[in-house]
């Protein structure tokens, strides 16, 4: 098994009703006036809340692109001249922060014999040929053609420099230009966690603060919004830390759960059956042993796959429940519900991908060739209570995924090439 971290931001261094029926079949009686005048002022607060949002401020390492990869590699490499291996530790020190805070603290954590402003000139050449390898973290574009198409202004603003900005975002289709205001670090007096990033894209887009919805993945992120006076979301690029984000107005497992009807936006429309289709996505490899709780403790037997040779995509995906088909040497094609991620009600130390395929077999097949297309989501991973209600959520999931995959949108990938194993 393999520990996936998407620590991604080195780089950054990354009245109720206005129908008059209404009111007068309610007002008849004091009850019914309470009532009224009650709701009346929750619909208010609401409105006051959401109709303030009027633009979105983007982040772009660890929050629309998935960086953890390259800062991985880059480091790797630099530290190894050195003498030093990259272990990861300094990840909470270096997420969100500009270039010269990353690599101080990368330089003072690891004794390195140059200064920040030296390591940062070694590890810029590097960065810099990494860029086009850089994917789009899942839902990113989904969410700028949606703002986009829908008119609401966007910026992105990161603790990167422009320049590499640009560099950046020049690799992923339609980005550029989809955003109203592009702001790096390196253009105001001081970077995030300072607010001055957030109010001067606020100035550029012509909006108050207060009417900014921000969208964040890093603690310094999330600081300077607050501090902006402007509405956070977060999208925590550390897994099971989101205890650490509680300054934020939402935090949330994935763009996948970003709701922006909260917040007074248009919302997304893309939803199936309650589905989200997605690009499909491929992997495969031979059945091995799992944890010894899904027959015993669940009553659910998964076929669990290794991780250790798909590092990159594992990372990638965030956790949750997602749905598609599966294919064994031997055995033919199956309907597929699977979990990825840690699995907090049993605290699981490393991201896993354990899948359920739908249909009772009476052996087990260890061993075997198994192919997954994953074709959409249900869900974002949770805790739960009870034992109880964790079995009860999982069988709620195969209902959901049995229904949805025999829809056209999801039917068509029974056949694709990939479950085909000769």
């Amino acid at each position: 098994m393999i520990s996936a971290q998407r620590h991604g931001a080195f780089p950054a261094i990354k009245s109720l009703n206005p129908n008059p029926i209404f009111h007068n079949n309610f007002f008849q009686t004091q009850n019914a006036t309470f009532f009224a005048v009650i709701t009346d002022i929750n619909f208010s607060y609401n409105m006051s809340v959401t109709k303030l949002i009027k633009c979105v401020i983007l982040d772009l390492d660890g929050t629309l692109l998935n960086t953890d990869g390259i800062v991985c590699n880059v480091l790797k490499i630099s530290l190894g001249k050195y003498g030093k291996e990259w272990d990861g530790r300094e990840t909470l020190k270096i997420v969100g922060k500009t270039p010269f805070e990353a690599a101080s603290a990368v330089v003072e954590d690891y004794g390195l014999p140059c200064s920040p402003v030296e390591f940062v000139s070694e590890l810029s050449p590097l960065f810099s040929q990494q860029w086009c390898n850089i994917k789009a973290l899942p839902g990113a574009n989904r969410l700028i053609k949606h703002l986009k198409s829908n008119g609401v202004p966007m910026a992105l603003a990161s603790n990167s420099p422009k320049e590499s900005i640009d560099a950046k975002i020049s690799f992923h289709d339609g980005w550029k230009d989809s955003f109203s205001v592009i702001i790096g670090g390196d253009e105001v007096r001081t970077g995030k966690p300072s607010p001055d990033i957030f109010f001067e894209a606020a100035r550029r887009l012509r909006m108050e603060p207060s009417s900014c919805l921000v969208i964040e993945d890093s603690l310094p992120g999330v600081t300077a919004g607050k501090a902006a006076e402007m509405k956070v979301v977060v999208v925590p690029s550390l897994p099971k830390q989101s205890h650490l984000y509680t300054a934020a107005d939402e935090v949330i497992n994935s763009l996948f759960d970003l709701q922006l009807e909260k917040w007074g936006l248009p919302p997304f429309a893309d939803w199936v059956e309650r589905t989200l289709p997605i690009d499909p996505w491929y992997i495969g490899g031979p059945v091995i042993k799992g944890f010894g709780r899904g027959s015993k403790v669940l009553g659910i037997p998964t076929a669990n796959l290794s991780t250790k040779d798909c590092p990159d995509l594992l990372a990638q995906y965030p956790s949750g429940v997602y749905f598609g088909w599966a294919g064994l040497s031997t055995r033919g094609i199956f309907k597929m519900v699977m979990s990825i991620g840690w699995n907090p009600y049993f605290s699981n130390k490393e991201k896993t991908i354990e899948p359920w395929l739908l249909h009772e077999f009476t052996e087990d097949f260890y061993g075997e060739e198994l192919r997954l297309v994953i074709v959409g989501y249900i869900r974002p991973e949770f805790n739960f209570p009870s034992l109880e209600s964790l079995i009860a959520k999982i069988h709620e999931d195969r209902r959901v995924a049995e229904r949805a995959l025999d829809l056209p949108l999801y039917s068509s990938y029974k056949n694709n090439s990939h479950l085909r194993i000769s």
